[in-house]
C-alpha cells in the first residue's frame, strides 16, 4: 500500500517545509490536485507551483489534472517535474492519444474516473495504463464523504486489470481514512490520497504508520 497524502490539505504556505515532513515522515508520494475552475468548481495551483516544488523534493510527484483539454498542458507538468499524470476520462475527447503522448513525455499514465463514469471507459486503453484513480467522492473539494459504490468498482477495475495481464496500479481518492483502509486494500486498491484525514493528525509518521497498520490488517486478512 503507497500512501499519496493530497497537498490539497496542506498549509499552502509552507508547501516547501510541507514537503520536506513528509519526507522524514517516511513518506514517498505525494499528491497534487491541480483545478482550472471548469471542469470542477475550484481553482488550485497549476504546473509553476509545482515546477518550483519540484527543485526541493525527492517525493514521487503524483500529479492528477481535474482540468478540461488536459491534452493541451502535458509538455507543461513534464517540463514541472510530475513523475505520474493522471487525466480524467472525461475531460480528453482522444484519451488513447492523451495517454500515448503523457507516455512519451516520460511520466506514467493514469486515467480517473468520476463516480458516475463506467469502468468500461478503461477498456480500450488498459493497454497503456499504468495507473487507474477511483474517485470516491466527487471531485472539486476535500474533506468530503466516501461514496460506498466505489468498492465494487474497484474490484471490477481490479478484475480487468487482471483479465488484461496490466500492472496498472488502483489508486483511489477520497474520504480515506485509515478505517476506510482495509477494505479498500482487500477490494484491490494499492495507492491510497488521503487529504484532510492526513494532514489535520500530525505527527506525520504516526498518521503513516496508522495507514500501514490498516492495510497489513487487510493483508493478514486475506
Amino acid at each position: 500500500m503507497i500512501l499519496s497524502p493530497s497537498l490539497l490539505s496542506s498549509d499552502f504556505g509552507s508547501l516547501e517545509q510541507e514537503l520536506k515532513a513528509l519526507e522524514n515522515a517516511g513518506i514517498t508520494w505525494a499528491h497534487w490536485d491541480v483545478m482550472d475552475g471548469m471542469f470542477v468548481p475550484n481553482i488550485t495551483f497549476g504546473a509553476p507551483v509545482i515546477k518550483a516544488l519540484r527543485k526541493t523534493s525527492g517525493l514521487f510527484f503524483d500529479v492528477h489534472l481535474m482540468i478540461c483539454e488536459p491534452e493541451r498542458y502535458l509538455a507543461d507538468f513534464a517540463d514541472a517535474g510530475a513523475d505520474l499524470l493522471a487525466v480524467h476520462a472525461e475531460a480528453s475527447t482522444h484519451l488513447d492519444r492523451t495517454l500515448r503522448e503523457i507516455r512519451r513525455l516520460g511520466m506514467k499514465a493514469g486515467v480517473a474516473l468520476n463516480p458516475s463514469t463506467p469502468v468500461s471507459a478503461l477498456e480500450n486503453v488498459v493497454d497503456l495504463l499504468d495507473q487507474v484513480m477511483v474517485m470516491s467522492v466527487n471531485p472539486g473539494f476535500g474533506g468530503q464523504s466516501f461514496i460506498p459504490q466505489s468498492l465494487n468498482k474497484i474490484r471490477r477495475i481490479s478484475a480487468m486489470l487482471r483479465e488484461a495481464g496490466s500492472e496498472a496500479l488502483i489508486e483511489v481518492d477520497g474520504g480515506i481514512d485509515p478505517d476506510r483502509t482495509p477494505e479498500l486494500v482487500k477490494a484491490g486498491a494499492s495507492v491510497l490520497v488521503s487529504g484532510s484525514a492526513f494532514f489535520n493528525f500530525p505527527p506525520y509518521a504516526e498518521r503513516l504508520r496508522a495507514f500501514e497498520r490498516a492495510a497489513a490488517s487487510a493483508r493478514a486478512g486475506q
